[in-house]
């Protein structure tokens, strides 16, 4: 029944929530089996490095009966309790209708408000209710709120994380401590002659194993304790992961170090031996890896704690004429701001006064101030440079640009790559088969084992248990994707979603837009050329009057030219645009027609008195347009756009990448050539009319190539959404970048090099993590179980599968962070002078 619910129900909210206790990828499978049974629930992706569970739902969010599952399964759901002051309830019914609101909002799992004292008591996820997003859903049924205390904001998932590397670091330093002298007494008793004289002389032989039984419980059930308390449970709900693995191999030879010690007499002749070091050492050897693991996780999220340190912490608002510092989360929209000199600007908004130069090198990569006066917009987190400004806040909290930032690299550090599917097929089977195959081990080695069997089925039965590292297989691909996109947002390119990852490493043509992305987007009018009768100036001025009913670069082009030379332009009637061809209006009774050489030909209008001019202007890369006045041909008009300077160099660098580069334009054929020519591009589609560019797209497919679109505007959307990858120019308009897989913040087409090259190193990280994983348990789980033993006698020690074990995760984690040195192909800005390209 519930999988009928759910193939009938559509999909709804997605939930973000923090997990505790994951170790290794059998961990990571056995939330996302939970999570997904659940009926509620339509997909669940769950991410060890960043120890986050993506749940997708049926409809509304169920936050409780999450958290409830993910306990049962013996992992913890962080949680906080919010206390918010609430004003203007009067009755019952508002009671109901704020807890009613606040119940219904994502990661709350219980909500009661008092009328009495007129207080709200939340209880809710850490990292997904926040008190400012609870106050948020008060203030929306109609209440103010604010929280009791009013304390700042903590970030409680890097307050975990902080609070686990502490933990593990004692942990640590204890069991090295207690470890330290049974190694001494045992290994050293092996390998050096005199310490064995010496124990013998000085502590006694059985009194060295009392010693060394008091230290190793004390690991055990000190330090060593927390492998037991989830490796046990684990295993007796038949879903055993690495602490399961842990605990049964320490466990084993701590259990017959223990009889040897005080029961002797019911072991064979000849395998009375202790492994007390064995279950101390693993214990400390594991301890000291997953501190190490813990550590450079934290490192693998710097990139989003450097840009979460870009926001401000508090905000100047003006109140009453007063003006009033206060946290950065109760700065509400319309609230008018006011910065100074050398100050973070803490929200987006709108300047109202003043002017200043603003450093917003964050947002767009660009070195250079931009100034800032009334009416313009400002970016949180850039930095006031010199003057001061007052501006009204325009998008706060999770609205603002930054935190659009910060959600969108959190979401593609949370993904799962196509990759990832054979990692989730091995882990599902691994510790079970680990298990089957330590059990196999102890069999044979019983069987077929020379004398003293029982003590080499121990050794190497426990020895196969500690070398299995699911841990390193876990975090090989969700760390490099981690390192990846926190790379890419520090160099402007913002992955939307993480599969693009692997997608733009399998692109083999790369397809630009050409107005606002191959150039700066804003044309200037170069050649107008009239017919005989015609005079310029009355020509310009007409077809500046149509143009100003128009949006388009171009029309804005005309019109800036008519003012320039001081033209009055008149009103308009009957203005009517021909998507793709061009537009035509009355002004003051005169019929104006405007448009391409198609228009015209459409029109019936003969242009071949303008051919000549038509193929000198498309050879200079300008764009013919054509004017007809009163139903005669009145004009030829060039309208050229700048190309943006980065544009050569970032089309050198796709070369140098072995790509393809590909134009979609609607110019002509023959200015369409012309500016490839000039910039190094390999195919041109031309004369596109707005709805073609999917179908554009589609045609350079053919043959099976991978394709991405780049591009900026409304138009772009569809064909990015269409493209194998879409890569949105993130000056662009809202629409394109929604569409888009990924965002180039800076407006710099060096971004798709670097992306493609980012996605080409991350991808090459990745399978480098997998390859260590994998080949790392094939090759030493048979040399741990003894399988070289009858060729020259080599055996494992568990004390080496332990440091092994630990030495993998780290190196996985070890070789993710190198992503952190990737050094974009291309500069981040060119400074080579403009080139004049033709207008779309």
């Amino acid at each position: 029944m519930a999988a009928t619910a759910k193939r009938t129900n559509e999909v709804g909210a997605t939930l973000s929530l923090p997990i505790e206790g994951m170790t290794c990828a059998s961990c990571v499978r056995r939330v996302e089996k939970v999570l997904t049974n659940l009926p509620t629930v339509a997909a669940a992706n769950v991410n060890l490095a960043t120890e986050r569970a993506e749940v997708t739902f049926y409809g509304p969010t169920d936050a409780a009966g999450v958290a409830r599952v993910i306990e049962n399964a013996g992992y913890a759901v962080t949680e906080e309790t919010t206390e918010l002051t609430i004003e203007g309830m009067t009755c019952a019914s508002c009671v109901g209708r704020v807890e009613k609101a606040l119940k219904a909002s994502p990661g709350v799992l219980e909500a009661s408000v008092n009328l009495a004292t007129e207080k709200a008591t939340i209880r809710h996820l850490a990292g997904v209710a926040t008190p400012a997003t609870l106050e948020e859903v008060v203030r929306k049924v109609g209440y103010e709120a604010r929280r009791v205390g009013d304390e700042p904001t903590i970030d409680h998932e890097r307050e975990s994380r902080e609070r686990e590397y502490s933990a593990l670091q004692r942990s640590l330093a204890l069991a090295a401590i207690l470890t330290l002298p049974v190694f001494a007494l045992e290994m050293g008793s092996h390998l050096i002659p005199g310490v064995h004289e010496w124990v013998m002389d000085t502590i006694g032989h059985r009194e060295s194993w009392y010693l060394q039984f008091i230290l190793t419980t004390l690991v055990l059930f000190g330090p060593g304790l927390r492998f037991f308390r989830k490796g046990i449970p684990a295993l007796l709900r038949r879903a055993p992961d690495m602490n399961s693995l842990v605990a049964l191999g320490t466990a084993a030879a701590y259990g017959y170090s223990v009889v040897a010690t005080f029961a002797s007499s019911v072991l064979p002749t000849g395998t009375v031996n202790v492994y007390y070091e064995a279950a101390a050492v693993i214990v400390t050897l594991i301890l000291l890896g997953r501190t190490l693991e813990a550590k450079a996780k934290g490192r693998t999220s710097e990139a989003i704690k450097r840009l979460m340190g870009l926001q401000a912490k508090t905000a100047r608002v003006i109140h009453n004429d007063d003006v009033v510092e206060i946290p950065l989360d109760q700065v509400r929209a319309g609230d008018l701001v006011q910065v100074r000199p050398g100050e973070k600007i803490p929200v987006d908004g709108e300047v109202t006064e003043g002017s200043s130069f603003v450093d917003e090198s964050m947002i767009t990569g660009e070195p250079v101030p931009v100034q800032k006066a009334e009416g313009a917009e400002v970016v949180g987190g850039t930095i006031n440079k010199t003057g001061s400004f007052t501006f009204r806040a325009t998008k706060v909290g999770a609205e603002t640009v930054l935190a659009q930032i910060i959600r969108m690299v959190e979401q593609a550090q949370g993904s799962k790559l196509p990759i990832q599917a054979l990692v989730d097929k091995v882990t599902a089977w691994f510790v079970p088969a680990v298990m089957a195959a330590a059990s196999l081990t102890v069999l044979v080695w019983l069987v077929f084992g020379p004398e003293s069997a029982l003590s080499f089925a121990l050794v190497n039965g426990v020895a196969v248990l500690i070398i299995a590292c699911p841990c390193a297989m876990g975090l090989a691909t969700p760390t490099s994707i981690m390192v990846g996109t926190g790379r890419g947002a520090e160099l402007g390119v913002l992955f939307r979603k993480g599969e693009a990852l692997q997608s733009l490493k399998e692109v083999e043509v790369v397809a630009l837009d050409k107005t606002g992305t191959l150039t700066r987007g804003r044309p200037e009018l170069t050649d107008l050329i009239v017919a005989e009768s015609f005079d310029d100036a009355d020509v310009l001025g007409l077809v500046a009057a149509v143009e100003t009913r128009s949006e388009h670069p171009i029309a804005e082009a005309i019109v800036d030219a008519a003012k320039d030379r001081g033209l009055s332009l008149a009103s308009v009637d009957g203005f009517d645009a021909v998507p793709g061809y061009g537009v035509l209006a009355t002004v003051q009774g005169r019929r104006i027609e405007i448009g391409a050489d198609r228009y015209m030909v459409k029109l019936g209008y003969d242009v071949a008195s303008f051919a000549s001019t038509a193929t000198r202007l498309g050879h200079e890369g300008k764009s013919p347009l054509y004017a007809a006045i009163d139903g005669k041909l009145a004009a030829i008009i060039a309208v050229a756009d700048w190309i943006k300077p980065s544009t050569p160099q970032a089309i050198a660098a796709l070369h140098s990448l072995g790509l393809k580069v590909a134009m979609i334009t609607g110019d002509n054929r023959r200015t369409a050539k012309a500016i490839a020519r000039q910039v190094g591009i390999d195919e041109v589609v031309a004369e596109v009319l707005p709805d073609g560019k999917v179908e554009a797209v589609k045609r350079l497919r053919e043959g099976g190539r991978q394709v991405a679109f780049v591009g900026d505007g409304i138009n772009d959307a569809p064909a990015l959404a269409e493209a194998d990858v879409g890569l949105a120019i993130g000056t662009g308009t809202d629409i394109a970048i929604e569409s888009a897989d990924v965002v180039l913040m800076s407006g710099d087409l060096r971004g798709v090099a670097n992306a493609i090259a980012l996605s080409k190193a991350t991808i090459r990280n990745i399978k480098q993590n997998l390859f260590w994983a994998f080949a790392y348990n094939v090759v030493l789980i048979p040399v741990a179980a003894g399988v070289l033993y009858p060729v020259d006698g080599t055996l494992l020690s568990p004390i080496v599968a332990a440091g092994a074990m630990a030495l993998s995760s780290v190196f996985v984690l070890g070789n993710a962070l190198r992503l952190r040195g990737f050094h974009a192909p291309i500069a981040d800005r060119a400074d080579q002078p403009a080139t004049a390209l033709a207008a779309n």
